[in-house]
């Protein structure tokens, strides 16, 4: 009897140990899986501009779509800021569209026929004003200031010579990448042409302006990623392009003395 009760006095001590053994392990791990825990939160967590900072912008753009616009009012009617002014431009771009391409409006005719009605209704206005014992209409003195004029005739100029510049680049067989692209959207803009008439297509940019650019602001985000997606594959497959069929065609002589 003795015996026996010694032994399970010892199965009891054991058991003892082994539980206390136990305990010790699950205290460690839960210490261990909470400071693994409070780690892992004491991250920092990605934000969502450090997100948006990865998209590479449309053009490598790194101004707001306002600013690229140009900012000021024509930026504020081309993305809506005031929807009345924005719709009345638009309704008018449509109506003068309408009336030139639609009634077959030639702007001569309008111009005269407008011209004949305000001078007939101001000339009538003066005239019975003695009659009916009511002040004349004062006609406003309309001019041009010379300043206005000056600085769009100058910023044409810089557009204009910038633009040579670029066509006298590109003649000169320095870039075939920058060639082939002028090229290819000449080629378009020659097929759209055949399509319409210059009007009908000044009225499609303009629809165009008023549409797209508030568009791409509001979805920016997926835009851009979509592009640059589509920007890395025809990278890919304008690699194979090259190799296979432009690096065979013989470079200019300017080519090769800048080389």
């Amino acid at each position: 009897m003795a015996d026996a009760e010694n032994n399970h006095h010892e199965e009891a001590k054991a058991e003892s140990m082994m539980d206390k053994i136990k305990d010790k392990i699950m205290d460690h791990d839960d210490h261990s899986s909470s400071s693994s825990d409070s780690d892992h939160d004491d991250k920092p967590k990605p934000s969502s501009s450090s997100i948006k900072s990865k998209i590479s912008r449309l053009f490598g753009r790194e101004k707001p779509v306002h600013k690229v616009l140009g900012g000021g009012k024509p930026a504020d009617i081309f993305l809506w800021r005031n929807k009345k002014i924005s719709a009345g431009v638009l309704g008018g771009a449509t109506a003068v569209w309408v009336l030139f391409e639609l009634l077959e409006y030639h702007l001569l005719t309008l111009v005269c026929h407008g011209l004949i009605l305000a001078l007939a209704i101001l000339f009538l206005w003066s005239n019975a004003s003695t009659f009916i014992n009511k002040t004349p209409p004062r006609i406003p003195e309309i001019y041009i200031h010379e300043e206005p004029v000056i600085k769009f005739a100058s910023g044409m100029r810089v557009e204009i010579n910038r633009t040579f510049a670029v066509l006298r680049d590109i003649a000169s067989g320095r870039d075939l990448k920058k060639f082939l692209s002028v090229i290819a959207g000449l080629w378009a803009f020659s097929i759209v042409g055949s399509w319409c008439n210059f009007l009908t297509l000044f009225y499609i940019a303009f629809v165009l302006l008023h549409t797209v650019p508030v568009f791409y602001e509001k979805y920016e985000d997926q835009v851009d990623a979509f592009v640059q997606k589509a920007l890395i594959e025809i990278k890919k497959q304008y690699a194979v392009f090259d190799a296979k069929v432009l690096s065979r065609i013989p470079r200019g002589p300017l080519k090769d003395k800048k080389a």
